[in-house]
């Protein structure tokens, strides 16, 4: 059994909801509400979720935010995505504590002046090996290489103005963005553990093989990814005492 924590109306941390997990994940953890709450745990005062596809994202200056990954394509430009963008520039000039996460962190970077397109490098999938970059807090804790839960095929091709490099990897040379002093993005998922990357993994399954990438290989290398959840942790500890 999962432990999930409630939601409340009045908690401090704000999880922008930008789209579904696969069909055996919502079965088995649920919606991504349930399972940013398992991750946020008990480092977290609380926290309500926005669905950014469908109202518009508010935040107060004392909340913190987090922006989910989804299947959606950050270059397609859909309305929710251009009111969600304009939101997020918002938020991050009012120096609100901001993670994004995946699509999250592709969103960020368009917001925020940078651009995302299909990744010409090919999809990145399964547990990959992140090389740490620079020195920041998020992530001077950790080795110099460290293993992480990935699934896309979008990248952020252009920085935004300002913004750093932290951590990178064969397929994308911008896994760890620092857009501001709080604000930073990440291309994986550090909410994931392996039974989420191995849902994933065969849900893209056919994908991969018709990309002509070795589908088995990528689902025997899934596995937890404890360096990368300490990330999480630590945002979420650093912006939030």
């Amino acid at each position: 059994m999962v432990k999930r924590m409630a939601t409340t109306t009045d908690g401090k941390i704000v999880v922008v909801i930008t789209g579904d997990p696969v069909p055996e994940v919502r079965r088995e953890r649920g919606d991504f509400g349930a399972i940013f709450a398992e991750a946020i745990g008990e480092h977290a005062p609380g926290y309500r979720s926005i669905d950014a596809r469908i109202e518009p994202v508010e935040v107060a200056d004392e909340e913190l935010v987090v922006i989910t990954g989804s299947s959606a394509n950050v270059h397609k430009r859909e309305p929710w995505m251009l009111q969600s963008e304009d939101a997020l520039r918002d938020i991050v000039a009012r120096g609100v504590p901001t993670l994004g996460i995946c699509f999250g962190h592709q969103l960020l970077a368009q917001a925020l002046g940078g651009d995302v397109q299909k990744n010409p490098r090919g999809r990145e999938i399964s547990t990959v090996e992140v090389t740490r970059r620079g020195e920041d807090p998020l992530v001077d804790f950790l080795p110099r290489t460290f293993l992480v839960n990935a699934c896309h095929k979008d990248t952020v091709v252009e920085l935004p103005p300002g913004a750093e490099v932290l951590g990178d990897s064969p397929l994308d040379p911008h896994q760890v963005l620092r857009f501001t002093p709080r604000c930073y993005g990440v291309q994986f998922h550090p909410e994931w553990d392996d039974f989420i990357m191995r849902a994933y993994v065969a849900g893209r399954y056919d994908a991969m093989v018709e990309e002509g990438i070795d589908a088995e290989e990528r689902k025997s290398v899934a596995q937890d990814t404890p360096d990368a959840r300490r990330i999480f942790r630590v945002f979420l500890e650093r912006m939030t005492s």
